[in-house]
């Protein structure tokens, strides 16, 4: 067993932290897996490490909202609505006339003309899970697995892994362990182990028989342990055991090199980007009230989800396929012994959310990227019509907020009308389905993928079971 990693101190004793961890087979073993891939058993890989003409120049992130977001306190205020129906954060305008959201997110308001917000998006029930990720309307595997199993567990052309779940363990040391409960983020499915994510930071769940990647981020503006590590790797090419490898076995070892250490290096990052996209230094966490028992998830979230969503641009910008971020499970605003109220609760995960989507979006948009990552924001399910007596809002599955950015969407549109009072939708109901087949639809050619030989019917069923939403109009 080879470990490249720095030090730790672990209980009283220093350990080595894992950084790059190869198993029995050694180097020459996880290099030759990955020649493999690269090679051609892959789906995605016979064309010379070009993408296949099934596979769109494309990358998703998609950032859950677990826990049930409401659609009036997002992007559906009501304000002319029945009072017991209007968001109690109040609203403020967006970029598009006539239109508003809730009014914790002035800064998604003022880049609405970026969005597509989808009004009329039903998950079906009220119940606590991850179906919109994880779920019937997928076949019981990720989202993230769907990609994988069709592109293949590296992407053509790249080191990057095709699947990659980001948890706040991903940017912080200090987070806690998440809710996991409600359903599992890494499931594959019928789509095989080799489609699961990459966990940074956290459990892998598999990614190569000979490999396992362990990037702990305890912050993003240090990579020298694991750049030293990188190096240390390189220097292992000049030995006698690799002397005899193939050309495909150098690239591909150059390969897993020299992507892991571009997309976890921000050496050349721009201080002020880094800063912009922070949410940990602008939103006071030691001021979350303890008496919810959800306090340590809602100090995750403010603390996280800023660097959560620079370290998905980064590995997205560099290949990764499909990014799924979540920060726990903060979006439960019942007013309860676990949840804050729906204006409280909204300041600590609404306004943090806020700062960080507007952040990535800026950082998309000054990076020419917008048609090439595909942005999705939503919850399992929404929030009642009407205020509980504790200033909550409890379960809703007849209606839920759903954002859609970049993607080859066109921006400043609202997708879909709501009933008076927010309940149901009034045209154009967008199902989980729908969503997936939106998704599906932004990364491939579900026709083209529909004719691959091997691919398992589950698959299959969840390609063809929902309509895309039209991305303009």
């Amino acid at each position: 067993m080879l470990t490249i990693g720095d030090h730790v101190r672990v209980g009283g004793r220093i350990a080595r932290r894992p950084f790059l961890r190869i198993g029995a087979a050694g180097f020459g073993g996880a290099v030759a897996g990955l020649a493999d891939l690269l090679g051609g058993r892959a789906t995605a890989a016979p064309h010379g490490g070009a993408l296949p003409p099934f596979l769109r120049d494309r990358s998703v992130i998609f950032l859950f909202m677990h826990g049930g977001p409401s659609q009036f306190e997002t992007f559906d205020p009501k304000g002319d609505g029945p009072p017991h129906a209007r968001s109690t954060t109040g609203e403020i305008a967006s970029s598009i006339p006539g239109v508003s959201f809730g009014g914790t997110f002035p800064q998604l308001a003022a880049r609405a003309h970026l969005l597509s917000i989808v009004r009329s998006f039903v998950t079906g029930d009220g119940q606590h899970d991850i179906k919109p990720v994880v779920g019937k309307a997928s076949g019981g595997a990720s989202l993230g697995s769907i990609y994988a199993r069709v592109a293949g567990p590296l992407r053509p052309g790249t080191a990057m892994p095709t699947n990659v779940l980001l948890l706040p363990q991903a940017v912080r040391d200090d987070a806690g362990p998440p809710i996991v409960q409600f359903g599992d983020f890494r499931a594959t499915g019928d789509n095989g182990p080799a489609s699961a994510p990459i966990v940074p930071g956290g459990d892998q769940g598999g990614f190569l028989d000979d490999m396992r990647l362990q990037i702990p981020q305890p912050r993003l503006a240090d990579r020298r342990a694991l750049l030293a590590a990188i190096d240390d790797g390189r220097r292992w090419l000049d030995l006698a055991a690799i002397r005899g490898a193939s050309d495909e076995q150098h690239r591909a070892f150059d390969l897993l090199m020299r992507g892991v250490s571009d997309a976890f290096d921000l050496d050349h990052e721009d201080p002020r980007l880094v800063d912009r996209y922070d949410t940990a230094s602008r939103f006071r966490t030691d001021t979350i009230d303890t008496r919810w028992n959800n306090h340590r998830h809602y100090a995750d979230h403010g603390r996280s989800i800023g660097r959560l969503l620079l370290l998905a641009r980064r590995l997205c910008e560099r290949g990764a396929g499909f990014v799924t971020v979540t920060t726990s499970f903060v979006w439960d605003m019942h007013a309860d012994v676990n949840n804050a109220t729906m204006v409280e609760g909204m300041g600590y995960v609404g306004a943090p959310f806020d700062h960080a989507v507007a952040a990535l979006i800026d950082d998309i948009e000054s990076r020419g990227l917008r048609d090439k990552i595909l942005l999705v924001c939503c919850g399992e399910m929404g929030r009642t019509p009407v205020i509980n007596p504790r200033g909550g809002r409890d379960h809703w599955g007849g209606l839920a907020p759903l954002l859609l950015y970049g993607g080859g969407f066109e921006g400043g549109r609202v997708i879909g009308r709501s009933s008076r009072d927010g309940g149901q939708p009034a045209s154009d109901p967008i199902t989980i389905p729908d969503l997936v087949a939106t998704i599906a639809e932004a990364v491939f050619d579900p026709a083209e993928v529909r004719l691959l030989e091997g691919l398992p019917r589950s698959l299959l069923a969840t390609l063809a079971a929902g309509r895309p939403i039209p991305r303009t109009g």
